[in-house]
């Protein structure tokens, strides 16, 4: 008899897969209707330019994020996309709420729960957005609302983060400390941020258990 991780494990392998075949087939579509192919040489190097950086992120990401997810959320939240600034959030918000821990059977449930509301709820008002856009651009291209458009994600995250530093301000320190350093002093790793999230993770981990070992927390 399967469990309910082998389950997860099957459906989560098919969705996938079938998401991505769907994702290929509208290009192919398009080009078999049309009878139009892109030459091989500009599709190669478009292809490696971008696979060279969302590869090495979407890797980093699934390392770093399905410890937090557990395995229905992570197989529903990287079929779905927007993670970062979306699902993972939904997720942990929805365990914190409920008192439950990332990891664990119910955390589980929970996040793949909280993962899908988030994915209906985008889906929904993604297509109010795409019915309203024409008679809503004057009031979204309005100088007064860039700034907050501009710092959507660092708010949400702003959000979250004080809930989870306030729990272990201690630990929060040194990673804090070192992305702000490395953010300031090195050129360029502003646009590195799916990297750079597993280096702060590595930085967390190791001021944890130096503050572990030498009985601070």
């Amino acid at each position: 008899m399967k469990t309910y991780q082998d389950k997860v494990h099957l459906w989560g392998r098919i969705w996938m897969v079938s998401a991505l075949l769907m994702m290929i087939s509208i290009p192919a579509i398009i080009s078999v209707t049309l009878n139009e192919w892109p030459h091989l040489q500009s599709f190669l190097q478009g292809l490696f330019t971008t696979a060279i950086i969302f590869w090495t992120v979407t890797t980093v990401e699934v390392f770093t994020f399905s410890p937090m997810l557990g395995s229905a959320g992570t197989y529903l939240g990287f079929t779905t996309g927007n993670l970062t600034n979306l699902k993972v959030p939904s997720a942990l918000n929805a365990m914190q709420g409920l008192d439950v821990k990332p990891g664990s059977e119910t955390g589980d449930v929970v996040s793949a729960i909280a993962i899908a509301s988030s994915t209906i709820i985008t889906t929904l008002i993604i297509a109010l957005g795409a019915a309203l856009l024409i008679p809503l651009t004057p009031l979204l291209e309005a100088a007064v609302l860039q700034p907050a458009f501009d710092n959507i994600i660092p708010a949400l995250f702003g959000a979250l983060g004080v809930v989870y530093i306030a729990r272990a301000w201690k630990i929060a320190v040194a990673p804090i400390v070192a992305m702000l350093l490395i953010f300031l002093l090195i050129p360029g790793t502003t646009d590195l941020v799916g990297i750079m999230v597993p280096v702060g993770v590595v930085i967390a981990l190791i001021s944890a258990r130096i503050l572990y070992v030498t009985n601070k927390l």
